[in-house]
């Protein structure tokens, strides 16, 4: 019976004669709904260790009732003191990681931070503690550039995104004192790739527009293009949200700020016509072809659009975010001023609408002819 029990333990003998003790056992138990990690060494914990012995006898116990359990704690006294136990390397991450993740979560989401970036927050907080197995206060420098490291086959702006939520993380737990070094404070972001966003010209707009099957899909790409919306913002729009009169919109972007987007007539015109084609009562500006009728995804959305990209036989896959990339182009290139298409586009910072200001050759030789003195 004692066997049954101890089989449940990873025993690894150590035959070197400077190792602890005789042997050292894995282990990791649970009580109520809390689970433990085994850490300890028997001989020189002693509350943990009885803790752990109370374990094993409890579970003998509930399958031989008339054990004389004085003996049985006895002999696992004296058969434990003979090993050296340490945690389990069980999957999944530690539980004090964890917990130090959903008290940052928590205040990010009381600071405001959106649904969109607190899932993004927790996905990449979650692949983080799976790899790093250790407790937060054990974490080095050089775990965390192991674990970048660890993806070879992903840009360097996607490396960026991860080391900017872990600075981000590590920086609240050091400003809170929980932990007394930030380990991410050395580690410096990789450069940026100098990348021109991807955009339709004029031409490849028009070859999307003609390419449009149902008046959903042409709908979707001139709302896409006309407001310079992200997806998420245009997804959450309601038919109530569209102001008929002045032809705009108002959205609420990054950092939960609020701002005003604009319909073209063009826009407006073909929105009309697929709002009145439909026969449903949901709020949602657009809803999914089949019933139950429901508010479009953002996974919806981008199919719709690959759809279209498809059938105009586009050379590159054309995604919700290049019709973005199209507003700020071709309004850049047609002489719009750089602060106005700032605030359309809501970027906080001038630098990232500047990306976007990239001059065409015709506009280039137009320009030279036009201001050279000579």
């Amino acid at each position: 019976m004692i066997w049954y029990c101890l089989s449940r333990l990873v025993w690894r003998h150590e035959p070197d004669k400077n190792a602890l003790p005789v042997g050292a056992a894995c282990f990791s138990y649970t009580t109520g709904q809390k689970h433990y990690y085994g850490g300890v060494h028997i001989i020189s914990t002693q509350s943990t260790g009885e803790l752990l012995l109370t374990q094993i006898s409890s579970t003998v116990t509930s399958l031989s009732p008339s054990i004389d359990q004085a003996q049985l704690h006895s002999q696992l006294t004296q058969i434990l003191s003979l090993y050296d136990v340490r945690p389990a390397m069980l999957p999944g991450a530690h539980p004090d990681t964890s917990d130090k993740v959903r008290l940052f979560l928590g205040a990010k989401k009381l600071e405001g931070l959106s649904p969109l970036s607190l899932k993004s927050y927790r996905l990449e907080l979650r692949i983080f503690a799976e790899r790093i197995t250790k407790p937060v206060e054990n974490i080095t420098t050089a775990d965390i550039r192991l674990f970048l490291s660890d993806f070879p086959h992903l840009k360097s702006s996607s490396i960026a995104k991860k080391l900017s939520v872990l600075k981000s993380f590590f920086g609240w737990l050091t400003g809170e004192e929980i932990i007394q070094r930030d380990p991410t404070r050395q580690i410096k972001a990789p450069k940026k790739e100098k990348r021109v966003p991807k955009a339709l010209s004029i031409e490849g707009l028009e070859m999307m527009r003609e390419a449009c099957q149902t008046l959903r899909q042409r709908a979707l790409l001139e709302v896409l293009y006309a407001t310079g919306g992200r997806l998420s913002e245009i997804q959450a729009l309601d038919k109530r949200d569209i102001n008929q009169q002045t032809m705009s919109a108002w959205v609420i972007g990054k950092g939960d700020i609020e701002r005003e987007v604009y319909f073209s007539f063009k826009a407006m015109y073909h929105l009309n016509k697929y709002l009145k084609s439909r026969d449903d009562l949901v709020p949602a500006l657009f809803v999914t072809e089949r019933r139950p009728y429901r508010r479009l995804s953002r996974r919806g959305i981008q199919r719709e659009i690959g759809k279209i990209s498809e059938v105009a036989c586009m050379q590159k896959h054309v995604h919700p975010h290049v019709l973005r990339h199209t507003f700020a182009t071709l309004t850049l290139n047609n002489g719009a001023d750089l602060a106005a298409v700032q605030a359309l586009l809501g970027h906080s910072d001038p630098g990232t609408t500047q990306i976007y200001a990239q001059v065409s050759d015709d506009r280039k030789r137009d320009q030279y002819k036009k201001y050279l003195v000579q």
